[in-house]
């Protein structure tokens, strides 16, 4: 049988990276979709990749414009064969106290965050039901279970996508496609590195296991749910947060 395509979105990001390479060790042909104007990111992206270059691609993507989105999607079928595993991993911040933040601020992050994922479901999802397999993993937040400062809208986005997932999984369930979130709490990326380290400390001495988690350690999630043999998993959050957030 032909690999089947696995699509992430926000692919040639820290996360997405380490995504990506999963959905490859586990038998995948991984489409890492992104905006095609971050050059140099790009390139050193398909350095880091390199080991993988036969089965890992970078596709130009925007999931922020649905018009867009749906012609990049179906580009991309037509080159490389129809996608059976999504992961929406793309997400923007623009953190400020709502008293302060202005209308751009709270529509890019919907948008990005929470509207992307409408645009790249609405357009996969008919072609994975009427073939009776897909898998699609949402990437949330802790914060969209807790809420954060600073952060009404990235916590709304996060919060709004696991609804999402939850009515989604209801639609397809008996189609063979299953649709999941994983939550991560505070990880080893850029954006968590670049905080000042007071803060970042902080952070770490709310997280029961005294450390910021890995990439790695989501990704395999990920590609945990994104196996044929996960079939029975729909509808599901799944916190990757070293304890910062415990629910019953």
């Amino acid at each position: 049988m032909k690999p089947r395509i696995a699509l992430v979105t926000g692919g040639i990001g820290g996360l997405g990276t380490e995504i990506c390479r999963y959905l490859a060790r586990s038998g995948h042909r991984v489409i890492a979709g992104d905006l095609g104007s971050r050059t140099d990111r790009v390139e050193q992206f398909r350095r880091e990749v390199a080991e993988h270059s036969d089965t890992i691609h970078f596709e130009s993507l925007n999931v922020a414009d649905h018009a867009g989105c749906t012609a990049d999607l179906a580009r991309i079928e037509a080159d490389h064969g129809p996608i059976s595993v999504l992961v929406n991993a793309a997400g923007i911040t623009r953190d400020t106290s709502l008293r302060k933040m202005s209308v751009q601020q709270w529509d890019d992050v919907i948008t990005v965050n929470l509207s992307g994922v409408f645009n790249t479901c609405r357009a996969v999802v008919d072609g994975m039901t009427e073939r009776g397999y897909g898998r699609i993993v949402n990437i949330s937040s802790v914060n969209g279970q807790t809420g954060q400062f600073g952060q009404t809208n990235y916590s709304a986005a996060k919060a709004g996508m696991h609804g999402f997932t939850m009515a989604l999984a209801r639609e397809v369930a008996r189609k063979g496609v299953t649709v999941n979130s994983v939550s991560p709490g505070y990880c080893e990326t850029a954006l968590v590195m670049a905080v000042p380290e007071t803060v970042r400390n902080q952070i770490i001495a709310n997280i029961p296991v005294g450390r910021l988690g890995k990439p790695s350690e989501i990704a395999r999630v990920v590609d945990f749910l994104c196996a044929e043999e996960s079939a029975f998993i729909t509808g599901a959050n799944i916190p990757v947060n070293g304890g910062y957030f415990m629910d019953f």
